[in-house]
Order: structure tokens, then C-alpha cells, then sequence
């Protein structure tokens, strides 16, 4: 095609009335005002990839004035050189806008209706930002229209456009994720043949969910309010790689349809209302790489067979199909899925042992089998996923001890045996599994000192070893962890005194700058693991994994034979939220440096045997929300400006303390309450019944050792409470 050439000619114009010539600068204001923009005075023609029709320049420019543009990203739209116009682009015959793209500018506003008189548009993406507001009718103009992208803006609400399938037929792809849309899927949606790529996700919309009948390739509509059973899309049979209605309300069975789905790469359907169980025609491609069922209420046997080709065969990556109700056995064929790196079967009702073949999926990175009814041992022949991240096997029936040979193991993250029958100690070649950060054990019946094998994981976040039979001094080491979050050792036979080591070890224990993520909700059960698993699909054959560990900053050192001071450097943890000493031997005074502890929700000094009077400075800490300072030797008189009845019987059975009710009148003693159903004989035992009986012996017939005395009376009442 021949290219077009504009030549402006300046002819010598006169007056009327004179022979004199218009001056020059009128000519140049009427050229800049009538000439279309692609002239030039001295007959030279731009470029035309660098002209912006002034139409289409109209039209953005009011589109940009209803704008907040905090970073300034769009002041480069000025003149008529579209490619000096920031995430624009013009079409290079025309110089009319086809393509605008301001993806993640951070801009606010509406979407203005002037948009519409961008008659060639193409392409337009707009996502990550916050625009607000509905969208503009008129857009249903844009007849050449074939991405529309108004994604992650969150204040996009309204109806979908009905007409959003009608206008375009070359629109291919839609994304109006993270909004707030409301209403139904528009039926002209369901029929738009051109279209690829739906995103819906993460909207408030509702209604059953329809048949699609076009040949889509990406089908996104999690987290919504849609409703109805699941269609079979016999329209994309040969083109869907994406399927994900998670998190809505679907019911009913799973078609075995859905396997007719040949091309399927990920299927999501988990968080609905799936019931029954799974058919055995429900075979997948060998092409599925993400198969997540999660949250639902299917039942029955998990399926023996997945991949249409067999296990052996299948490219599956992550097998989610946790929170059911499937019970029997782990099927073997399971451990045959070779490219698996994720699975997940926790929180159903399976029954029997884990499979000693699961050490044959080597490229496996998560495993979480947690919370079902398994029994036997840990198979030893784990340790053959060399690659694992997390084992997860929480609340169960396994019994068994910690192989030495899980020192293999040398990039597992997480560890997590919790709630079992486990036995023995903890293996000293457990040193080898140096990446470990999070390390759960609590609730079994391991025993034994702790040996410095757990000094080797230098990256400890999380260690809980509650409720279990482990005995001995506390190590000098325990707080040398840099990164340490939360300390459990409660529940157990531990003796001696708590460690005067160095807490500035731990950078959590000693900031208050870092971000709370402890509900309040949350705070009667402070020292229980709080952690969020996640794995995205980073690529078609490659999974992310990371999890939040959102477990409060703490120690709980309760419910063992500690005695002797309090370490005055415990009491000067910046960071820490919760400190829970209870049901202990120890004595002494309370360190005045409490006060240092500004992050501190929650202490427990009950049951113990501390004297003296209790710092007033603890009323000034004004994040503290629980306080249990009761059944100790306190004494003195707590004043009522001190505010310390926003903590109800913190201070019960303290004999010697008065707490003030009213300015000026008598305070109130906090004497030893009677304890309901519970008797001496029935909770003492072993040597602690005897010492008790002892000094509660020596102290009826020396009645004026007031210490000793509360301290027997104390101690009296902690082992008839203590369960």
C-alpha cells in the first residue's frame, strides 16, 4: 500500500483591505489548530508508529483526569507521540489506540465511560490497581475488543455487563478476578464462541452454575457464591487446562465426565459440597498435574486408580484430598505415582498403616497424612524421599520410636508427630536434619534428657515438646536459637532451675518491631502450632511450597519440677507475648524488669511458690490481657488505681496479699478457695507426696515459718489440681 504523505502549503493570505501579509504566528496557531496532527510545518512526515489520533488522545486524557496517579506514572501523557504515552500503544497506519495496559500502577478512580471512544481497542488491562466503581455500559462498544483485564482491584462491583459476551466477536479472554461483583454469570458469557480465557474468581457472585459451550482453555471461578452441580463442559473436551470452582457451594456427586477432559492440566474443587464417593470411571489423563478435592464431604474408599494410563504413568505433582470422610487404607498405587512432590490425606477417617513403598516417591516434598485413625510405625523406609520439606503426621495411633535414619532427611523443614504413641528418645543422629525450623512432639511418650542433636538446627522457629516424659536439667544451650518463635517444654518431669543463659540470642524474643499475627481469639492457646501450608503452581511441572507460621512469641515452661529464681534477663524479652511459668517449684521475687516486656499478652506465674510484693509497674503493660499470678506467697497491698481488676482472680490465693476494692477502705485478703471434687490422697504420688507431706507436717507443728507455710499450703493445692 502506498503510504500517505501530508505537505502543508503557507500561501501569502492578505487583508482585504491591504496589501500587508497575516502575520507568521497567526498562521503557525491556525496550523497547530486545524491541521491533523500527523503535518508538519516544513512538509517532513513523522514516523507514523509516533502519532496519537486526536480523537483517542481526547478520550484518554479524561480518563486519566478522573484519576489518582500517586506515583506518577501517567504524566508522560502529554503531546502526540504515543510512544512517549506510558502503556500505550497506537496502531502504526492509523495512530489509533489499540492496546492500553497500566497493570499494577497503583492508580485509583473509576473507569471512565470515555474509555468507549476508543473505537479500535484491542487490548485493555487494567488490573492490580484500585479502580471503583461498576463498568461502563458503553464498553460493549468496543467491537474489536479481545482482552478485557480489570483484575485484582477490589472495588470494581455491580453486575457483570450482560452484554459482555454479545459485542465482541473476537474477545478471547476475560479476567474480572478480585473484585466485587455481585448477580449472576450473564447467560451471553455461556455462549460467547471466541472465548478462552474466563477468570471470575473471588467475587460475591451467585446462581447455578450453567454449561459453558465454547471451547475454553482457562475456566476460573473460585471463591463465589455459585450454586448447583457440576457441568460436564463437553464444549472443552479437547482445549481446558484450567479447572477451578473452589470455595463455593456445588453439590451433588463428581460426573465421571470430568475425566473426559483430556487436555486438563489442574483441577480445583475444593471448599463445596461434594458428596458420595468417588466412581472408579473417574480416570484422568496422564496430562493432570493438580488434582485437589479438598474440603468437601466425599466419602467412601480413596480411589485405587486415578490416571487413565495407571499410576505409573500419571504426571500428577499434588493429590490434595484432605478434610473428607474417605476411610479405609492407603491404596498402594498411591506410592506408584512417581512424579508426585505433594500429598495431602489429612483430616479423614483412613485406617491401617502408611504404606512402606511412600519411600518410593523420591521427588515428594509434603507429606500430611494428619489427623486420621493410622497406626503402626513411621515407615522406615521414608527416609527414601529424600526431598522432603514436611512430614506432617500429627494425630493419629502411631506408636513406634524416631528412626535414627531419618537424619536422611537432611532438607525437612517441618517435622510434626504430635498426638501419636511414639516412644524413646530423640535419636542423637537426629543432628543430621539441619534444616529443620518447625519441630513438633508434644503429646507422646518420649523420654529422656535433651541431647544436643537439636542444637544442630540452627533454624528453629517452632519447638514443642508439651506433654511427654522427658526428664533431667533444662540444657544451658535452650535459648541459644537465633530465629526462635515459640518454646514449649510444658508438661513435663524437667528439673533443676530455669537456665540463666543469654536470651539476646533470639531476634524474636528481643524485638517488639516485627508484625502480631496472634488473634486475640487465640491467646488462651498461645503455645499450639499455628501454621499455614501453601503450594502454588509456580510452573506446569514445578511447585512452590511455603508455609506461615503464625504461632505466638513464647515460652511455656508449666507443669514441671523447676525451682529457684526466676532469671531477672527472662524478664527483659522485648518481643515476647506470652510467658507461662506455672505449676512449678520456683521462688523468689518477681523482677522489677517486667516492666521491659512491652509485647508481653499473656503471663502465668500461678502455682508456684514466688514471694514478695508484686511490681506495680506490671499494670503498665499495656498489651497484657490474661494475668494469673494466683496460689503463690505474694504479700503486701495492691492499690486499686493500679487497675488490676481488669484481671479477675489473678491473685486468688496469695494469703498475705491485700488487694485494694475502694480508695481508702480495707483491702481484701485472697485466700485459698476449696477445690471442688478433688482430694490429697487421690493426686499426690511418689516422692513430691512425700516432701509435701513432710513440710506440711513441719510446718502444722512450726507454725511460725509463714514461707514455708504458704509454700506447703501452695504446693498442697497444685497437686490437687494438677491433672
Amino acid at each position: 500500500m502506498e503510504e500517505e504523505r501530508w505537505v502543508l502549503a503557507l500561501p501569502n493570505i492578505k487583508t482585504p483591505n491591504s496589501h500587508h501579509q497575516i502575520p507568521l504566528f497567526l498562521f503557525v496557531v491556525l496550523f497547530l489548530l486545524l491541521t491533523p496532527p500527523s503535518l508538519s510545518i516544513n512538509g517532513y512526515n513523522q514516523t507514523e508508529t509516533d502519532l496519537l489520533h486526536p480523537k483517542d488522545r481526547i478520550a484518554l486524557v479524561l480518563f486519566k483526569s478522573q484519576l489518582q496517579d500517586p506515583y506518577q506514572f501517567l504524566s508522560s501523557w502529554v503531546g502526540s507521540n504515543c510512544t512517549n504515552w506510558t502503556g500505550v500503544t497506537c496502531s502504526n497506519r492509523t495512530g489509533r489506540v489499540i492496546s492500553i495496559n497500566l497493570t499494577g500502577m497503583n492508580l485509583s478512580g473509576p473507569v471512565h465511560p470515555s474509555l468507549c471512544k476508543l473505537l479500535l481497542l484491542e487490548t485493555l488491562i487494567l488490573p492490580h490497581n484500585s479502580f471503583y466503581g461498576s463498568v461502563p455500559l458503553c464498553l460493549c462498544k468496543l467491537m474489536n475488543l479481545k482482552t478485557l483485564d480489570f483484575g485484582h482491584n477490589m472495588g470494581l462491583n455491580g453486575t457483570v455487563p450482560p452484554c459482555i459476551g454479545n459485542f465482541s466477536k473476537t474477545l478471547e479472554k476475560i479476567d474480572l478476578g478480585f473484585n466485587s461483583f455481585i448477580g449472576e454469570i450473564p447467560e451471553s458469557l455461556y455462549e460467547l464462541k471466541s472465548l478462552k480465557y474466563l477468570d471470575l474468581s473471588h467475587n460475591s457472585l451467585e446462581g447455578n452454575l450453567g454449561e459453558f459451550r465454547q471451547s475454553l482453555v482457562y475456566l476460573n471461578l473460585e471463591s463465589n457464591s455459585i450454586s448447583g452441580t457440576l457441568p460436564c463442559l463437553m464444549a472443552s473436551v479437547e482445549s481446558l487446562w484450567v479447572l477451578n470452582l473452589a470455595s463455593n457451594s456445588i453439590v451433588g456427586g463428581i460426573p465421571s465426565c470430568i475425566s473426559s477432559l483430556r487436555e486438563l492440566r489442574q483441577l480445583n474443587l475444593s471448599f463445596n459440597g461434594l458428596r458420595y464417593g468417588i466412581s472408579p470411571r473417574l480416570l484422568f489423563s496422564d496430562k493432570l498435574v493438580v488434582l485437589d478435592l479438598s474440603f468437601n464431604s466425599l466419602s467412601g474408599l480413596l480411589p485405587r486408580k486415578i490416571a487413565e494410563g495407571g499410576s505409573e504413568k500419571s504426571g500428577l505433582l499434588l493429590l490434595d484430598l484432605s478434610h473428607n470422610q474417605f476411610s479405609g487404607d492407603i491404596p498402594l498405587t498411591i506410592t506408584e505415582l512417581k512424579s508426585l512432590q505433594v500429598l495431602y490425606l489429612s483430616n479423614n477417617l483412613l485406617t491401617g498403616e502408611i504404606p512402606e513403598r511412600i519411600g518410593n516417591l523420591t521427588y515428594l516434598q509434603v507429606i500430611d497424612l494428619s489427623h486420621n485413625l493410622l497406626s503402626g510405625s513411621i515407615p522406615l523406609n521414608i527416609v527414601g524421599c529424600f526431598q522432603l520439606l514436611a512430614l506432617i503426621l500429627n494425630n493419629n495411633n502411631l506408636s513406634g520410636v524416631i528412626h535414627p535414619e531419618l537424619d536422611a532427611l537432611d532438607s525437612l523443614k517441618i517435622l510434626d508427630i504430635s498426638n501419636n504413641a511414639i516412644s524413646g528418645e530423640i535419636p542423637l543422629t537426629l543432628a543430621g536434619c539441619k534444616s529443620l525450623e518447625v519441630v513438633d512432639f508434644s503429646y507422646n511418650n518420649l523420654s529422656g534428657a535433651l541431647n544436643d542433636a537439636i542444637t544442630k538446627w540452627v533454624n528453629l522457629r517452632f519447638i514443642s515438646l508439651a506433654q511427654n516424659k522427658f526428664s533431667e536439667a533444662l540444657p544451658t544451650w535452650l535459648f541459644s536459637f537465633q530465629v526462635i518463635q515459640t518454646m514449649d517444654l510444658s508438661g513435663n518431669k524437667f528439673s533443676g532451675y530455669i537456665p540463666d543463659g543469654n536470651f539476646n540470642f533470639s531476634l524474636k524474643f528481643n524485638s517488639s518491631n516485627f508484625s502480631r499475627t496472634t488473634p486475640f481469639e487465640q491467646l488462651p492457646i498461645l503455645q499450639s502450632l499455628q501454621m499455614k501450608l501453601s503450594v502454588v503452581v509456580s510452573d506446569i511441572n514445578e511447585l512452590g511450597f511455603d508455609y506461615l507460621l503464625s504461632s505466638a512469641v513464647g515460652i511455656d515452661l508449666s507443669r514441671n519440677l523447676l525451682h529457684g529464681e526466676i532469671p531477672v534477663s527472662l524478664f527483659g524479652l522485648h518481643g515476647l507475648e506470652y510467658l507461662n511459668l506455672s505449676y512449678n517449684f520456683l521462688d523468689g521475687r518477681v523482677p522489677t524488669s517486667l516492666s521491659n516486656m512491652s509485647s508481653l499478652r499473656a503471663l502465668d506465674l500461678s502455682h508456684n511458690s514466688l514471694s514478695g510484693q508484686i511490681p506495680e509497674n506490671i499494670s503498665s503493660l499495656g498489651n497484657l490481657t490474661l494475668l494469673n499470678l494466683s496460689y503463690n506467697c505474694f504479700s503486701g497491698i495492691l492499690p486499686k488505681k493500679q487497675r488490676y481488676s481488669r484481671f479477675p482472680g489473678a491473685f486468688a490465693g496469695n494469703p498475705d496479699l491485700c488487694v485494694e476494692e475502694s480508695p481508702g477502705e480495707a483491702c481484701q485478703t485472697k485466700g485459698l478457695p476449696t477445690v471442688p471434687n478433688k482430694n490429697f490422697e487421690e493426686e499426690t504420688e511418689g516422692p513430691i507426696s512425700i516432701w509435701v507431706f513432710c513440710i506440711s507436717g513441719v510446718v502444722s507443728f512450726y507454725s511460725g515459718l509463714i514461707t514455708l507455710f504458704c509454700s506447703a499450703r501452695t504446693r498442697n493445692y497444685i497437686l490437687q489440681t494438677k491433672l
